[in-house]
Formats: structure tokens, C-alpha cells, sequence
């Protein structure tokens, strides 16, 4: 057999493909302790499952999720790359090459202008194209910490209901609108109901202000026990005002007498830690989250940028995974949006696909880009252009894939 990976066949999935999907699955990501109740089954919303195939034995699979992520004030389409896995016999042949390049171009036939994923090795999919942006962290602090913080006049909190998922969702929208990299949690891969939601957690709490208007929410779950080693875990705390972060955190820290310890599911420079009286803020466990660009104009133009900026702009893309994304590009900026066209390139200035991907997401600057060799040549009076253009903006993701 060899090396030869040319005897692989690339295929969406099928439904008679399920069972050999979740058993590669439990390879990759374990078995579970108790097996599944209901059958195996490719048939979830918002995914497009792929295999490649050793004549009929599924030997990788991966999937492509249909999202919209948060950049430059607007929402891009996504694909989030997620579920991939490839048979122990078949690792570091080669196979997952074909998958992915079919898997992206799908997505872009789509409508995905960019596409991100959580990796389990960065090497890997760096050949692809993706380059880190951003963490997904868990981090723990004493709830002693959180109960110091005052408890604000003006605003209260109370147990959420159902009527209240539409206030809530755009609490989180408003936050994730004004960063970039949050997924929208609208769409074909968001689709819990408001009772769905509230049972996911053992609580959810709402900010509410003295107009009776929702400013701010945290889901949490209470865990076992009570004592030194109990913990309270908190997936969101999110407020549109200091006086609603003042109130949620003061709310947890309620939780001392019986949680010793705080986890929060969070990102970046959280505004939430300005609040808090001490610095304790303990990294537990951090999750890379990596971005490709898969159709340039389409993913520069969608975008809003600083209004009073104008400028024109040129760049030469350079070894790219998809290989009809190389080439020149010009950009012309006026009034806040941006037009990207091929075209052949004016000056030196060449990026490599990660190096896009830093600049887009507002990651890296120019003159770090230049340092880590993902930027050459160029006017370097004109790389405040460029980080002007795409910076500017707090990365953050909250929703692991």
C-alpha cells in the first residue's frame, strides 16, 4: 500500500456511513463511559459531513458547520472546520489534504468567505492556510474574590424566564457585534428554544436596570458538593453596562459561603476582570482558535472599516492552499467599506495566508507580521494603513466547536 494517497475517494457522507463516522469519532475523541441512546446519525443541522474513503472503509471524515462570525462590525459567513478525524493507519500520509481542500471549497461554493476551527495541532492545519487569533480559555478564581465587588444601586438581578431569551440573545449580540471573532449563535447551528436553553444550566440570571430593561446575563451550573473544593461554573457573564457586570459578578460571589472556587468560560481581555477588586485570574485550560481566509475579495469587502479612512492599497497573496486564491489584489477604501479586486499588484508588498489571516482578524500587527516572515516588501510607512484598517477591535470566541 505505501504512501500512495491517490487511492482515497472524497465524499459527502451518507446516512448508511453513520455508524463508521461515530466509531472513527471515538478514536479521536474517546469512547464515551455510557453509550449513546440514540442511534448514530450525520443528519444535524447546519453540518455538511465529508469522508475519504479507502475503496469502502471511511478513513477520515471532517465537518463543515454553517456560522457566521463577528468581524469588523458586520457578520461574515464561516465555515467552522470541527469533527475531524482520520484513522490511526492513515495518519501522516497525506489523506486529510484532499478533505480539506474539498471541505473548503464546498464551503465557499456556499457562501463561506472565511472559515475557523478549534485545532488539536496547530502544524497541522497551518499548511492549510490557518493561523491562531484568538483563545478560548477557562479560567478559576476564588468566589470570595467575586462577592467583594459592590453590588450596584440602580441595577438588580433575577432568575431568567422564557420571555426574557430575546433580551438575553441581544445582550450577547450587542457584545459580539463590537469584537471580532464571536460567532453570531443565530442560524441553522443555533437553534435551541428559549426553554431549551434555560435547561442546559442549572441557572440564568439577568442585569436589570431601572427601566426594567435586560443589561446583562450569566449562565452558570452549581456542581456538587459545598466546601474548599466545590466550583461554580459560569459559561457566560455578559453586560452592556458596568452597573450589569457589577451586579452578575456580585451575584456569583454570592455562591462564597458554599462554592469555594469561581470557573468562567471566557476570552481575550474579558471586561469583565476591570470589576474585580484583586488580580487572581488563573488560566486553567486555553483552546487555540485558527483563521483562514477562503475568498479574499469577498471576505475584505464584506467588512466595515474606520470611516474617515482613505486609502488604496495592493498586496500579493503567496503560496495559499487553494491555489487560485494567489496573486495580486488592490483595495480602495472611502467612506467605510472597502473594494477588493484582482489585479496585478502595484509594489512588493506580499502576505502569506496566515498572515492575512492575522491581518484580518486585527491579531498581529504589520510590523509583527514582518517579524514572524508573513510580511515582505512594501512601503513600511504604509503598514499603519494596514493596521489601521483591520485593527481596532477585541478578539474574542465563546462557543468551542
Amino acid at each position: 500500500m505505501g504512501d500512495d494517497v491517490d487511492v482515497l475517494t472524497v465524499r459527502p457522507l451518507t446516512a448508511d456511513d453513520a455508524e463508521a463516522s461515530q466509531q472513527l469519532g471515538y478514536e479521536a475523541f474517546g469512547v464515551p463511559s455510557t453509550p449513546p441512546a440514540e442511534p448514530p446519525s450525520i443528519d444535524r443541522p447546519g453540518r455538511f459531513y465529508l469522508g475519504a474513503f479507502a475503496g469502502e472503509t471511511l478513513v477520515a471524515r471532517l465537518a463543515d458547520r454553517a456560522y457566521d462570525s463577528c468581524f469588523g462590525g458586520v457578520l461574515v459567513p464561516t465555515s467552522g472546520i470541527a469533527s475531524v478525524t482520520v484513522a490511526a493507519e492513515y495518519r501522516g500520509r497525506g489523506g486529510l489534504s484532499p478533505l480539506v481542500h474539498e471541505a473548503l471549497r464546498h464551503a465557499r461554493d456556499r457562501g463561506a468567505l472565511i472559515s475557523t476551527l478549534f485545532p488539536t495541532a496547530g502544524r497541522i492545519y497551518r499548511k492549510f492556510g490557518y493561523e491562531v487569533i484568538a483563545d478560548f480559555v477557562t479560567v478559576q478564581l476564588p468566589t470570595t474574590v467575586l462577592a467583594a465587588v459592590p453590588r450596584p444601586a440602580a441595577v438588580c438581578t433575577r432568575r431568567a424566564e422564557p420571555a426574557d431569551f430575546d433580551g438575553i440573545r441581544a445582550v450577547y449580540d450587542a457584545w459580539a457585534i463590537a469584537q471580532n471573532g464571536p460567532l453570531s449563535r443565530r442560524g441553522v447551528s443555533f437553534t435551541a428554544t428559549a426553554e431549551e436553553f434555560l435547561a442546559s444550566f442549572t441557572g440564568v440570571s439577568v442585569a436589570v436596570d431601572d427601566t426594567d430593561t435586560i443589561c446583562g446575563y450569566a449562565s452558570w451550573n452549581r456542581g456538587e458538593g459545598y466546601g474548599e473544593r466545590a466550583v461554580i461554573t459560569v459559561s457566560d457573564l455578559l453586560a452592556t453596562s458596568a452597573d450589569g457586570y457589577r451586579a452578575l459578578l456580585a451575584m456569583v460571589g454570592s455562591f462564597a459561603s458554599v462554592t469555594a472556587i469561581t470557573k468562567i468560560d471566557t476570552s481575550g481581555d474579558d471586561v469583565a476582570r476591570m470589576f474585580l477588586p484583586t488580580l487572581q485570574w488563573q488560566v486553567l485550560d486555553s483552546s487555540p482558535y485558527m483563521l483562514k481566509i477562503i475568498d479574499v475579495p469577498g471576505a475584505i469587502n464584506c467588512r466595515r472599516y474606520p470611516p474617515g479612512l482613505t486609502t488604496h492599497l495592493n498586496f500579493r497573496l503567496q503560496g495559499d492552499f487553494l491555489t487560485e486564491n494567489d496573486g495580486g489584489y488592490a483595495i480602495a477604501v472611502a467612506d467605510g467599506r472597502a473594494e477588493c479586486v484582482r489585479a496585478d499588484p502595484d509594489g512588493d508588498r506580499v502576505l502569506t495566508p496566515q498572515g492575512l489571516a492575522l491581518l484580518y482578524a486585527g491579531a498581529q500587527s504589520a510590523a509583527n507580521l514582518r517579524a514572524a516572515g508573513h510580511l515582505d516588501g512594501g512601503d513600511l510607512a504604509e503598514d499603519l494603513d494596514w493596521d489601521a484598517l483591520f485593527g481596532g477591535r477585541q478578539l474574542h470566541i465563546r462557543d468551542y466547536f
